[in-house]
């Protein structure tokens, strides 16, 4: 008996801290930042291709709220015009990272019109800023959603882009 009442004991607690406390506005709403990683990318003028795309894309949120998950990309690119202010309404930021032999590589784009095509993900892209061209690599995706509401420290990843680019080029 000692040890079903320790169990559910542990049970309930283990329930409480990894339940997460999701702080959120009046209306209901947590901004979330998402991450989409692939085997392999093509960046043209204006179409990013992610080859192999993870079947599923990441999320989390900046301070306080500190939710953290995933969804299927699936979802992710079914979710992109529905809602108030979408994507499809006011495209995101993103980072690429390509992680290239000897080095990251950056490109600063703006993501459009998302969609699954076999194990690829492909998004019309604005080249807003990029380190180098036709590099290709396993590769993260960082999709920031300045501009849109609840996001008041996300703008602040735009400037620390900027600063940590320098120092993550070499990879050692």
């Amino acid at each position: 008996m000692k040890k079903i009442y320790a169990f559910f004991t542990i049970l309930a607690l283990s329930l409480c801290f990894l339940t997460p406390s999701i702080a959120q506005d009046k209306s209901g709403k947590v901004e979330l930042l998402y991450v989409q990683n692939s085997h392999d990318v093509r960046v043209e003028k204006h179409r990013l291709t992610l080859k192999k795309i993870s079947a599923t894309t990441i999320y989390f949120s900046d301070r306080p709220q500190r939710v953290a998950g995933h969804m299927t990309t699936t979802a992710f690119v079914a979710e992109w015009g529905k809602g108030e202010n979408s994507f499809a309404d006011n495209p995101p930021n993103a980072n690429l990272s390509i992680f290239n032999k000897n080095e990251i590589i950056d490109v600063v784009v703006t993501l459009m019109n998302p969609r699954l095509v076999g194990e690829d993900l492909i998004y019309d892209i604005n080249i807003l800023q990029e380190d180098s061209q036709g590099v290709s690599g396993q590769c993260s995706v960082f999709i920031d959603p300045v501009g849109r509401p609840l996001s008041p420290t996300s703008g602040a990843g735009v400037h620390r882009r900027t600063e940590r680019r320098q120092d993550r080029h070499d990879i050692r």
